[in-house]
């Protein structure tokens, strides 16, 4: 690997970083708002290390410099990463506070930048710089924007309107229910950092950054008076503008400051696991009281109205339409040799754009064929796409953006004939994701609660997955949407309206991965016969059918063979008429009962 850029790079950096008295600086790769995908200028860790991923942060030292990625990621930052220049860490099991212990010495300064560092992130760093005896410097300006000559331009795409056909709620009435929230915090205010929250709150959306629809920009709340958007007028699409005009003013980003400045005296609630360090510093400066405490929008945006169910409904039948024309190509020419994880990916985009309604993948999509499919995150390039082959698996795991709803689904198919190890695995696999399906749940039960149910075939055989089983998704907005979560760290109950994916799997590494993968809407509570509390359940949304090869039928039981039967016929029954003939004839066989 060439190290000459970014030893140029660095070199500057430390250039910098004499002049300011500094002894490291931190540059994570998060930008101003946290979100998982970054906009082109705030790539700031690749432009240094050359490490691609989307997690992880560096700290360069004036003689030492390291980087820190998590489990996803350590094959891949040795191969993006000039290790002489960059010494790599895990990052939770070695993480930065670690290293600054081990490094920093009495009176040394460590340099951050404040808005692209959370308060929650900050207090960590100023208690590993304390410790050491060192101090923790915000930074006036990010030291890479100082550096980096040819940054690319903040994005400036048009903000538009998200029409109450689509959100079902009025941005006045979900104004109104956030003032109801802070009256009860005592909250005079609340800065929203999260996109995501500002779109749905404001009922706009946006394309600053790739797969989620939202712009880059903040919103300040109060309990009095209208909203505040900070994000340059000119954006703002006609419709937009009408939208907004009663509910919300537009500033420019550049005047969130001195908005805050005008919060002397007052309280503001904040979250820490998302608002900027800087947001804090600016409000405790002026004699602000800091709430902390959980971002206002966060629960309401993931309980979905009816309007937003339905949405989901008419967006998974578009969606499942699309996947399983692909399905079906897949069969015919997977096993060609003319095909590989890039055309098939391509493919799959191709179809799901005819329906001239897709706004967007709402993530990269993972095709991977064969060892690929071992790795949960693969991520497809030009020098590793395999070809698709007989007698290898073959798992897509993509979705897609429409103004009605977010899809993410994974199915993972056989080209050719499987073994018998395949199908075992599969089929521990589809008991897991449909046990989830079946499950039925008291009030308060949490993701960590049920996340066992979709492993306990896999334990029996003493197997297992290391990723959670499933996670929050938005309504035209981010596929990947908290608060809830199932996982074995899951705290969040799971309330009526909210979406998740239901998605174990199995991999064993250098051979075949598997994962299943379909989206849950939480159903209201109901009562079951001769039950003594209601129960919440779940309503599968997705549809597409499920490969019948890897199926070992004899692992199921009959409630579980009821349950495919019962699903696949009615993929046949909402799907068929999205269909041609020839297609339809397709599904019916594909999806025909196992008894």
């Amino acid at each position: 690997m060439t190290s000459s850029p970014h030893a140029a790079r660095l070199k500057a950096l430390r250039t910098l970083m004499k002049a300011k008295g500094l002894a490291a600086v931190i540059v994570p790769r998060q930008d101003e708002f946290q979100g998982e995908y970054v906009a082109p200028y705030a790539e700031r860790l690749q432009w240094l290390t050359g490490f691609k991923g989307s997690w992880g942060v560096a700290i360069a030292g004036t003689r030492k410099a390291a980087i820190f990625v998590d489990g996803r990621y350590t094959l891949q930052v040795r191969e993006q990463t000039d290790t002489d220049l960059f010494e790599p860490h895990h990052l939770i099991e070695d993480p930065p506070s670690n290293w600054i212990g081990k490094t920093l010495k009495r009176g040394d300064k460590l340099g951050f930048d404040p808005w692209v560092t959370t308060v929650a992130e900050a207090r960590k760093l100023r208690a590993a710089t304390e410790k050491a005896g060192a101090k923790l410097v915000a930074l006036p300006r990010n030291p890479i924007d100082q550096i980096w000559k040819d940054q690319p331009p903040r994005p400036a795409e048009p903000i538009t309107a998200h029409a109450l056909a689509h959100a079902g709620k009025s941005a006045a009435d979900k104004l109104e229910g956030i003032v109801v929230q802070l009256e009860k915090l005592g909250a005079h205010a609340a800065l929203i950092a999260d996109p995501a929250s500002v779109c749905w709150a404001l009922n706009i959306r946006g394309s600053d950054v790739p797969f989620t629809p939202f712009p880059l920009a903040y919103a300040l709340l109060r309990r009095n008076g209208k909203a505040e958007l900070f994000a340059e007028a000119k954006r703002l699409t006609p419709d937009a503008k009408a939208a907004l005009a009663d509910v919300a003013t537009c500033k420019p980003p550049r005047d969130l400051p001195a908005r805050l400045a005008t919060l002397k005296g007052k309280s503001v609630a904040i979250d820490p696991s998302i608002v900027p360090e800087a947001v804090r510093l600016a409000l405790v400066k002026v004699g602000a009281i800091v709430i902390e405490a959980t971002d206002p929008c966060t629960l309401p945006k993931a309980r979905k109205n009816a309007t937003e169910q339905q949405g989901a409904r008419d967006a998974q039948r578009r969606d499942g339409a699309a996947l399983s024309r692909f399905l079906k190509w897949v069969a015919e020419h997977g096993g060609n040799g003319q095909h590989t994880e890039a055309t098939a990916a391509a493919k799959l985009l191709e179809l799901r754009d005819e329906s001239n309604l897709l706004r967007g993948l709402s993530f990269e999509s993972i095709s991977a064929s064969g060892p690929n499919a071992a790795s949960p995150h693969y991520h497809l390039t030009p020098e590793t796409a395999r070809p698709l082959r007989n007698g290898e698996i073959y798992l897509i795991d993509s979705g897609g953006q429409y103004l009605d709803g977010t899809t993410d689904v994974t199915r993972t198919v056989i080209i050719g004939q499987p073994t018998d190890e395949m199908r075992d695995r599969f089929t521990r696999v589809l008991k897991g994701m449909i046990g989830l399906s079946l499950l039925r749940f008291p009030k308060g039960t949490t993701g960590g609660h049920i996340d066992a149910i979709a492993r306990a075939a896999l334990w029996k055989a003493g197997l297992d997955f290391d990723h959670g089983t499933g996670h929050g998704v938005g309504s035209y907005l981010s596929v990947h949407e908290g608060p809830a979560r199932i996982s074995k760290a899951g705290n969040v109950p799971l309330e009526a309206g909210m979406i998740l994916s239901n998605e174990p799997g199995y991999y064993k590494q250098g051979a075949y991965g598997i994962r299943i993968e379909n989206l849950l809407l939480v159903t209201e509570a109901t009562n079951i016969d001769g039950g003594d509390r209601p129960m919440h359940g779940f309503e599968t949304l997705t549809l597409a059918p499920i490969d019948r090869a890897l199926i070992d039928t004899r692992l199921l039981t009959r409630e579980e063979l009821h349950w495919l039967d019962s699903y696949h016929a009615r993929v046949l029954a909402e799907l068929s008429s999205l269909m041609d003939h020839e297609t339809a004839a397709w599904l019916k066989e594909a999806c025909a009962p196992l008894t």
